[in-house]
């Protein structure tokens, strides 16, 4: 048995821990969140095993030396990535006993493994390209990834205090958390359609450039495009107006907003200096090594300075002006979606210096 047969079932698993959180969140069955936790911490522990042994893996065909962590293309960030994600939740439900954050929390681990699915991206073993090999590897890397899953946790967090907090459906807030929800359901769907209808498997950034949302918004045919465009207005419109009811749920688990506030704030106070250290100081002085230069506007850098600014711009609005709840719950939302294309969207649609984290 190699790597990849765990890595399956660490998939499978949290797919279903996924499925038993919401119907928790749902049913407030304590039973299925028992089952829910359970799926979840076995999973993580087959993933555990996985990761090191494809470390070994990786050692052992002659690709990597040992001190190079299997970290180096887009599959192996994003199972490294869901294994930071899914420790910090864990952390958080055996320390406040609460397993209602699962319900926003594995939907993300969820979406990044579908991810990998639905675009074939290599799992190969590769070996590390000239700009990968250096010592640099194992702190700006890994720091990075942990950064980023403390921002996922922030992110679940900070929906649920928005869900909780609003009331009414012309709330600011409420028509933020309902219309990017909405948003996330069409470009979700639209990527399906994209996968059902062409049957691609994206092996490189180009190949989702010349496919993306081809079966919808870029379609062909007029009528299509301008369907798809009705269609996206309508699901958005219905999820604004029984965003409600999702309230409805959270709210009757009886979760502290006032928690849900301090856990946002904390996952960013860790998340935060982490991502200066790993992601952009020593990031910078690996570019100067390989590239020497310490900065040079790449998409990557560019789209890592925008998060860090959303992140500071988080601390400073709550530390230095007071700011609390749902202002700066917000923040902690529109950080993440920068978090996600520095991660995601540049990698795939754009070019530049970090194209090394392409799919292939």
């Amino acid at each position: 048995m190699d790597s990849s047969v765990l890595f399956g079932v660490a998939t499978i698993g949290y797919m279903l821990s996924m499925v038993a959180y919401i119907t928790y969140l749902v049913f407030r069955n304590r039973q299925i969140g028992l089952v829910a936790t359970g799926i979840t911490v076995a999973s993580f522990i087959a993933q555990t095993i996985a990761f090191l042994m494809r470390w070994v893996e990786g050692y052992e065909m002659g690709l990597r030396s040992f001190w190079r962590p299997p970290i180096s293309n887009l599959y192996e960030s994003l199972i490294f990535f869901v294994w930071c994600l899914i420790l910090g939740y864990l952390i958080i439900e055996f320390k406040y006993r609460n397993r209602s954050f699962g319900a926003f929390i594995t939907p993300v681990a969820g979406l990044a493994l579908a991810f990998i699915e639905m675009t074939g991206m290599s799992k190969e073993i590769q070996p590390l390209m000239p700009a990968l090999q250096s010592n640099w590897l194992l702190a700006h890397v890994t720091m990075s990834f942990i950064a980023y899953a403390a921002f996922g946790l922030s992110f679940g967090t900070a929906l649920m205090y928005l869900i909780e907090k609003t009331e009414e459906r012309t709330e600011p807030a409420y028509i933020f958390w309902t219309v990017s929800l909405g948003v996330l359901i069409v470009l979700l769907a639209a990527m399906g359609l994209d996968f059902m209808k062409y049957h691609v498997l994206a092996t490189n950034s180009e190949v989702i450039k010349d496919y993306l949302f081809r079966a919808t918004f870029k379609s062909g045919s007029s009528v299509v495009s301008l369907a798809s465009w009705i269609g996206s207005v309508i699901i958005i419109a219905l999820v604004w107006r029984y965003g409600y009811l999702l309230k409805k749920i959270v709210a009757a688990f009886n979760i502290s907003t006032d928690l849900l506030d301090e856990l946002t704030y904390k996952t960013v106070a860790v998340g935060f200096p982490v991502f200066t250290l790993g992601g952009l100081i020593f990031g910078a002085i690996w570019a100067d090594q390989a590239w020497g230069v310490y900065w040079s506007w790449d998409p990557k850098e560019t789209w890592s300075l925008i998060t860090w600014f959303v992140y500071a711009f988080y601390l400073h609005a709550r530390l230095m002006r007071g700011w609390r709840g749902r202002k700066v719950a917000v923040v902690a939302v529109v950080g993440f979606v920068a978090v996600v294309f520095t991660y995601l969207g540049v990698n795939l649609l754009l070019s530049g210096l970090h194209s090394y984290g392409a799919l292939g």
